[in-house]
């Protein structure tokens, strides 16, 4: 990333970031497992169990903690109350671009080829565009074009926007 003399103060940061307060609700991979599964239409505490073969005892210390962190609802089924389902929230459902850039770069970097299934677009069905750091007026960035900056000295934003 582009330096101007200004970095993060990474260790004020380890326990007030958002960072590592995502990583801390995601927990790890049984959690990403279970964040994908619901993707894929998993609701049910059986489904999970037998389509991820996780141990029982792990899925549900997971399956709390991620309705714990708002990422899934637990609610009963309306045909039968004595079931339950774990459904994604809105929160949940904004971990999207975050499980398409892990799974990509896991394609690209550890496993060396593509998954499958492909995720294509429902439309047209063609592959999806690799998931890349966008400008505010859609122009992809690298690592060159970013810098870190004051929240004051963000172009274009009110001091409430910057609060966002």
């Amino acid at each position: 990333m582009g330096h101007n003399g200004l970095r993060e103060p990474l260790r004020q940061l380890a326990n007030n970031c958002s960072l590592p307060a995502a990583l801390e609700a995601m927990g790890e991979r049984w959690s990403f497992l279970i964040l994908r599964g619901s993707f894929n239409g998993l609701y049910h505490f059986e489904e999970f169990q037998s389509e991820l073969g996780i141990a029982r005892n792990i899925l549900a210390n997971r399956l709390a903690r991620l309705v714990d962190h708002g990422i899934l609802a637990r609610q009963t089924c309306d045909d039968d109350r004595r079931k339950v389902e774990y459904r994604l929230t809105e929160k949940g459902f904004a971990l999207l671009p975050t499980m398409v850039a892990l799974r990509q770069w896991g394609e690209r970097w550890e496993t060396g080829m593509p998954a499958t299934p492909v995720l294509v677009d429902a439309r047209d069905h063609r592959r999806i565009a690799p998931v890349q750091v966008m400008s505010h007026d859609g122009r992809p960035l690298t690592k060159h074009d970013l810098l870190w900056s004051l929240p004051e000295d963000v172009a274009g934003e009110t001091p409430a926007q910057a609060a966002e």
